[in-house]
């Protein structure tokens, strides 16, 4: 046995009437929505003074100044005087003709050449000239002698003293030694000896210079040795 449908329960016939129902219920809140006002509302317009809050402050560009050079100084022109001459002034060139004779006879005079000599002063004491002293009869002649004449210290032979004395002297003009002293020693004994000695030589063969005898100063070692 089939359930039959009431007409009020059923929703279908009354479908229509409910779309209806719902436009209107939207087109109403659209136009409230519209047409909504909102009361109370106070806009604020901002003042004159007010604006300066908002201004900000322009700061001008600045370029920095470009230092001109000064002009150059103006260039002191050279003025050329011109010295004018009258005309009633004559100008005349003195011109000297000499009268030459071809036929003379020309004297050729020769003038020899000055040479500069080397002025040799006295007192002064050379190291090195052009002949050197020397003793004589040589530099063996020099050797015996020295080994001929040195007396050894008997303190020195105790001590055992022995060794080379280099003694610097002048040969003057002469021949003659002057000035003997010890340039490098070894005792005191054998340096008074090998001056002694040295002042004792004979005269030497002068130093020249020049073609002029000159005080040299020489230099001889005095070798001392035990046996």
């Amino acid at each position: 046995m089939e359930a039959k449908k009431s007409k009020k329960a059923a929703i279908e016939n009354q479908r229509g009437s409910w779309l209806l129902m719902g436009l209107v219920v939207a087109l109403a809140f659209m136009f409230v929505s519209f047409e909504w006002t909102q009361h109370d509302v106070r806009v604020a317009a901002l003042s004159s003074d007010d604006e300066s809050i908002f201004v900000t402050e322009l700061v001008p560009i600045t370029f920095p100044e470009e230092k001109l050079e000064p002009p150059p100084p103006p260039e002191n022109k050279v003025v050329d005087i011109l010295e004018i001459v009258k005309n009633d002034i004559e100008v005349t060139d003195e011109v000297s003709i000499v009268s030459e004779d071809m036929n003379a006879v020309h004297e050729i005079v020769w003038i020899p050449p000055v040479v500069e000599t080397e002025t040799v002063v006295e007192d002064v004491i050379h190291v090195s000239v052009e002949i050197m002293p020397e003793f004589p009869g040589g530099t063996a002649a020099l050797m015996k002698y020295l080994s001929g004449n040195i007396k050894y210290p008997m303190i020195s032979q105790e001590t055992g003293s022995q060794g080379k004395v280099i003694v610097q002297f002048v040969v003057d003009k002469d021949g003659t030694i002057t000035n003997p002293e010890v340039v490098r020693g070894v005792d005191p004994y054998l340096d008074k000896e090998a001056v002694r000695v040295i002042s004792s030589m004979p005269k030497w063969k002068p130093g020249v210079q020049n073609g002029k005898k000159v005080r040299v100063k020489y230099t001889v070692p005095v070798m001392f040795r035990l046996q």
